[in-house]
């Protein structure tokens, strides 16, 4: 299981306001560096003083905010409202805040910025992707101006200069997209065994898997065997469930991707979902990380160039664990100090050997699910567990990043766990096994 409850599909009714943009001052572009976790972007957006990371999201119409954890910021203008989304209820309180102040490093300002607050302290997602995550941004992000997307430079750009924009999609693959509800929209082909299937998609960069499609919207639609039933994710509404599969290939203009990982969400999840028409489902992160993209929103066009992640292979979490950082500790480091060298003095006198200590943060992890009938859960181990070790390396010295990768590194690897189970040290192994290789 990857990172997946970050898929974040929320519909809102009401409209954001028209003025509620940013800017660039004085600059033809402004670069932005961000952080690539599990395919997901994320970058830090100062609001009204405060320093925030804000999850970059296509599949959002509106700038939300959550889980502030110590931070302290001052919101005007608060009214009460509610969200729906992917998830099996119908709706969630939260309020609205109007004319805030949003910048982004010194280049981007929006002096009018709405906030979509979300109360619930259910909904905290940074325990799940290993840093302090405070919201979410689309549409108003992008809206005004051209932004390229570098995935191996880990850098976004935003342009002003019309002409530098011109030169820099010279090389690139140019694609009609849609501005539907304020986020994008690609038609595609899917081909789930052996016919091609133009399919409506939206470009959803707050999804970290590669492609999602609905059953329920398409005629015909028979599951690719084998599948497996899994937790696909959570949305505003509660968990996402549904399969898990390959489809023979897809298609994005003149690109072609053999075999990818298809999560399909069960009727349930989408019930409350006020989809676009024609709508089949979404490209996401693991998808988009293979290219480097520009979008242009205001006439609708997306280009696209392979970059060096382009033929990576498709890896699913063989595991069947699910993690989560549970925050941080001190930890006690004890390190050699060496002795300096004999210089060959007679007064110098010999020193036996001495250490100090160091005290540091580490993170914290534990086991947030165990899917069915995957090797881990044959093996043993349960929600809950606090994890010790990894492969005889402590997890403390980890991130959450790195063990998600070891866990879909290569079938057949052996996966050596030591665990707490409330004051008792378990010793747990078992084999990665992908439950869904590709079957004609």
């Amino acid at each position: 299981m990857k990172l997946k409850f970050i898929l974040l599909f929320f519909f809102f009714g009401i409209l954001g306001n028209a003025q509620n943009s940013f800017e660039l001052i004085n600059a033809k572009k402004a670069v932005i560096p961000f952080k690539l976790i599990n395919n997901l972007i994320f970058i830090p957006i100062n609001i009204n003083g405060a320093e925030l990371t804000f999850l970059v999201d296509t599949g959002v119409s509106e700038t939300m905010l959550f889980s502030m954890e110590n931070k302290k910021i001052k919101l005007e203008n608060v009214e009460k409202i509610k969200f729906s989304g992917l998830g099996g209820s119908l709706s969630l309180d939260g309020f609205k805040s109007e004319r805030n102040t949003a910048k982004i490093g010194d280049a981007m300002i929006n002096t009018s910025m709405s906030l979509y607050i979300v109360t619930n302290e259910e909904f905290n997602i940074s325990p799940h992707i290993g840093i302090p995550v405070n919201g979410v941004i689309g549409y108003h992000f992008f809206k005004n101006h051209p932004v390229s997307i570098d995935y191996v430079a880990k850098k976004l750009t935003v342009y002003e200069d019309t002409d530098l924009f011109k030169k820099k999609i010279k090389k690139f693959e140019e694609l009609p997209i849609t501005i539907e509800k304020d986020k994008p929209y690609l038609y595609t082909d899917i081909e789930m065994t052996n016919e091609k299937k133009s399919s409506k998609l939206l470009i959803d960069l707050g999804n970290s898997d590669a492609i999602w499609l609905f059953p329920s919207l398409i005629k015909n639609f028979v599951y690719n065997r084998p599948n497996i039933d899994d937790f696909l994710g959570r949305g505003f509404n509660g968990d996402i469930y549904g399969k898990r599969s390959r489809i023979h290939n897809f298609y994005i203009g003149k690109f072609q991707f053999e075999k990818p990982l298809t999560a399909m969400p069960d009727e349930f999840s989408i019930q409350h979902v006020n989809l676009v028409t024609d709508r089949k489902g979404s490209i996401g992160g693991e998808i988009m990380r293979r290219f480097t993209i520009f979008f242009d929103y205001h006439n609708k066009k997306l280009y696209l160039k392979k970059n060096r992640n382009f033929d990576d292979p498709f890896h699913f979490n063989m595991s069947g664990l699910d993690f989560k950082q549970d925050g941080m500790q001190w930890a006690e480091e004890r390190v050699k100090i060496e002795p300096k060298p004999y210089s060959g003095s007679m007064n110098e006198t010999f020193k036996a050997e001495s250490f100090q200590y160091n005290f540091s943060l580490k993170p914290l992890f534990s086991i947030a699910g165990v899917r069915k009938d995957s090797p881990a859960y044959k093996a043993g181990l349960k929600t809950d567990d606090r994890l010790i070790s990894i492969n005889g390396k402590n997890a403390s010295n980890m991130t959450l990043q790195k063990i998600n990768e070891l866990m879909k590194s290569s079938e057949g690897r052996d996966i050596n766990i030591v665990v707490q189970r409330n004051n008792e040290t378990l010793k747990i192994s078992f084999t990665l096994e992908d439950p869904i290789p590709y079957q004609d």
